[in-house]
């Protein structure tokens, strides 16, 4: 049998471009291939489960169009489906003078990004959030919270009614792309495809090479880190909690954020990772760290971010100077309060001159799509993503 559609790595960009592909074209054979044992085991599992409105990113590129809608679809969805959800808010607060300003040109990016977001003064914050410290706040009401991994499992369940078949704990080993179809193959057993889709996230150029694609980057992943609160801690905030981002550095900082079915995170920082899927803290892998220690561009990002490299490095090491970081807006959090909590791992793209990419990045041949990069908010865009991969293939 020849499917229409064999897509590669069940995460939710994966599924929801299989989702996407099965409404354009409902008799469209089509088969899943994950390497794990279950759905939505890595990046879609492992994140805050934040629903993004938007807020940071370049106004009228690609990122910030597909947040919006992504936010609105990802809503429709959890009605659709009965998937809990809740708007709660989000407070992106400023502590000083300097993060005040950033507040301001943050505020001017979301204007231009269609968000008229309200800045709050430091009596408004306190009146909404008694714990939490601040000289003035941003507020994005339209921010929230959902379990993505229930959205992928609802993915899953959804395109195995419409007749997909789903391979669950099968590795990918060989890509070939041959005149009208392209050959999958997961050990001795082979599978003919018309168009292959590959969201392979942490392993994303590993399977483009295994494609015979050129690649010109490497994937370098990022631990982040988080704790959670003690029980009687869950009603400590009633918005998300993120700090002033500093406009140098590629992650938002330590935050505050409620979790769907109750409970309180605190996290993520982002240090380099030694192992792109081993979530426990000492994990190592060698063929990973050789990876990007060989690469050029990896030590260029490193330097040329090396004094935030040192400081998340510390926060790593030492849950007192991780705690700091969020004293700075909650200071009755105490040392105590910190418990531990699954880590995420971030498949950041660094290319040759050190940059870290943060847009989509895709590559495509006459039978191929390999999605290269797809950061945050891929999960919050996860549905208007899968709708743009799935016409550029049906374009085909």
């Amino acid at each position: 049998m020849i499917y229409d559609y064999c897509i590669v790595g069940g995460g939710i960009v994966g599924l929801a471009s299989a989702f996407k592909l099965l409404e354009l074209k409902p008799d469209a054979s089509l088969i899943l291939i994950e390497k794990e044992t279950a759905l939505s085991r890595h990046q879609t599992g492992h994140n805050s489960g934040v629903i993004h409105a938007g807020i940071y990113y370049e106004p009228g590129s690609l990122k910030a169009r597909l947040c919006r809608e992504g936010l609105d679809a990802t809503i429709e969805f959890c009605k659709a489906h009965e998937l809990p959800y809740e708007q709660c808010g989000k407070l992106i607060v400023a502590t000083d003078s300097i993060e005040e300003a950033r507040l301001d040109l943050l505020r001017s990016r979301a204007n231009a990004n269609g968000l008229d977001l309200p800045l709050l003064k430091g009596d408004e914050l306190r009146e909404l959030e008694p714990h939490i410290t601040g000289t003035a706040a941003l507020l994005s009401p339209r921010t929230g919270i959902v379990d993505y991994t229930e959205i992928g499992n609802k993915l899953g369940q959804i395109i195995t009614d419409k007749g997909a078949n789903i391979l669950l704990n099968s590795r990918v080993d060989r890509i070939v792309e041959k005149g009208n179809f392209v050959e999958v193959g997961v050990g001795e057993s082979t599978w003919l495809s018309r168009q292959l889709i590959v969201c392979g996230g942490l392993q994303a150029d590993r399977l483009a090479r295994l494609a015979g694609l050129s690649v010109d980057f490497r994937i370098v992943p990022f631990r982040g880190e988080y704790f959670r609160l003690p029980a009687e801690k869950n009603d400590i905030i009633q918005h998300l909690i993120y700090p002033a981002p500093d406009p140098t550095l590629p992650f938002l900082g330590v935050h505050l954020t409620k979790m769907i079915g109750g409970g309180v995170t605190v996290g993520p920082n982002a240090v380099l990772g030694l192992s792109r899927e081993g979530y426990p803290k000492l994990s190592f892998d060698l063929a990973d760290v050789a990876s990007f220690a060989s690469y050029q561009g990896f030590w260029k990002l490193i330097w040329e971010h090396r004094r935030h490299t040192i400081h998340e490095l510390q926060g790593s090491l030492s849950t007192s100077a991780y705690l700091k970081d969020c004293q700075k807006y909650c200071a009755t959090l105490e040392l105590a309060d910190l418990l531990p909590h699954q880590a995420g791992i971030r498949a950041q793209v660094v290319n040759k001159r050190g940059q870290a990419v943060h847009d989509f990045l895709y590559a495509q041949t006459e039978r191929m799509l390999h999605v290269y990069n797809a950061p945050s908010p891929a999960a919050t865009s996860a549905l208007p993503i899968g709708s743009m991969i799935a016409r550029a293939c049906i374009a085909d």
